[in-house]
């Protein structure tokens, strides 16, 4: 199957080199995660794409949806999301779009999707994956407990190459997806290892468990611990204290 990525000029700290928008087939041809607001860049994808079957969100952040309504515009092409938004249409786990099955990933955001191709193993994971780093999962839209599930939903279709919405393509698909399990494993372990001394909140984990990752990314970092916290909440592991202005969480004896 034709895969062809066009590099959406937004680079950053959290979008890497920009946002990937992957055109897949030909005559016609899926968009998936057409982007920003870009005149450029929506141009590139029309003359890379040529006829478009059919527009596909992975989620809705505004670093991956906002270009569809334009190329929809522009193409005839429907737009395809979990949760769709003005004139886009549903689909659902299990539905299939010229080849590509969906498979519901929610822990990014609710509405996130996956697209898979069982012909060729090709894995589009958007913000689920990335080629390179880890999402970052943010409360109250990000959820920890989900996107664990996402990420074992998604090892266990087997893929032999992601295509990320932002990063370098990953040869090692299931490797990868091992490697974030494994992280997340990791990461929750810290978590309650930060509070084995007392209470903490989530900015006072950070220091601990990110020491050798830049400032800038200790904010964000912040709310993916906020994330863990949570999910080893509802597992009654950790018990959040009555404060009246920050998040502060404690051990319980059925963390171990």
């Amino acid at each position: 199957m034709r895969i062809v990525r066009v590099l959406a000029p937004n680079p950053g700290l959290f979008t890497l080199e920009g946002t990937n928008t992957w055109i897949v087939g030909s005559g016609p041809a899926l968009v998936i995660d057409p982007g920003p607001h870009d005149t450029g860049h929506v141009e590139a994808i029309r003359e890379e794409a040529g006829e478009v079957a059919a527009i596909l969100l992975t989620h809705h952040h505004p670093d991956h949806a906002p270009a569809a309504a334009t190329l929809s515009r522009l193409t005839g092409a429907a737009v395809f999301a979990f949760r769709p938004e003005a004139d886009e249409s549903r689909i659902r786990e299990g539905h299939v779009i010229h080849g590509l099955q969906v498979v519901h990933t929610p822990g990014h955001t609710e509405d996130h999707l996956a697209f898979f191709d069982p012909s060729s193993g090709a894995l589009f994971t958007g913000d689920a994956v990335l080629g390179r780093g880890t999402s970052v999962i943010d409360p109250p839209e990000g959820d920890m407990a989900a996107y664990s599930m996402s990420l074992r939903r998604m090892l266990g279709l087997r893929p032999a190459s992601i295509h990320p919405g932002h990063g370098p393509i990953v040869a090692s698909a299931e490797a990868k997806l091992r490697e974030y399990i494994e992280h997340r494993e990791q990461r929750e372990r810290q978590v309650l290892e930060g509070l084995a001394e007392g209470p903490r909140t989530p900015e006072e984990l950070v220091p601990l468990i990110y020491e050798a990752y830049p400032a800038d990314l200790h904010r964000a970092a912040a709310r993916s611990v906020l994330a863990h916290l949570i999910k080893l909440e509802r597992e009654g592991r950790v018990v959040r204290l009555p404060t009246i202005d920050e998040d502060r969480f404690e051990r319980t004896e059925a963390s171990g």
